[in-house]
């Protein structure tokens, strides 16, 4: 069992907001159409986010979260075998964009260099968000890119 503790950032009270989280997940086979399909879920969630949470997102916020999704997915899809499963998290103060896949190979995460072909995908997730973890699971690993909103 995979066990895990963080704490609240420094300097940040504790809101008085409700403690439940916003959540959706869908488990995609990579036919064709499996990347669109999953961006799709995240922009329904991102909506209802904003709805219902009155989630602020930053001026680049719902792009860098729509394309940590992408690369995510995109990871899951080429490099493991059998279905992947994307599940959002949600508060008015944070999201997470969680990928499980049946690979137990962990990224590799490179130093950026604009002049080496492909293996971009982990660092452009790193440079969106707030805070990334990827580790064993007893299904194979899971991913996951945290973000804080906007207050």
């Amino acid at each position: 069992m995979n066990e895990q503790a963080t704490s609240r950032p420094a300097g940040r009270p504790f809101p008085d907001r409700p403690t439940e989280v916003l959540h959706s997940a869908e488990v995609f086979d990579g036919e064709p159409g499996c990347i669109a399909q999953a961006r799709e879920l995240a922009d329904r969630f991102l909506v209802r986010l904003a709805a219902e949470w009155l989630a602020v997102f930053g001026e680049h916020t719902r792009s860098d979260l729509m394309l940590a999704v992408s690369e995510l997915v995109t990871n899951a899809d080429r490099y493991s075998q059998g279905p992947y499963l994307l599940e959002l998290e949600g508060t008015a103060e944070r999201v997470s964009v969680t990928v499980y896949d049946s690979s137990t190979a962990l990224p590799l995460f490179y130093s950026p260099d604009p002049t080496r072909p492909g293996g971009h995908g982990m660092e452009i997730v790193v440079a969106l968000c707030d805070r990334l973890t990827a580790e064993r699971v007893p299904v194979g690993k899971r991913i996951r890119a945290e973000f804080e909103l906007s207050s």
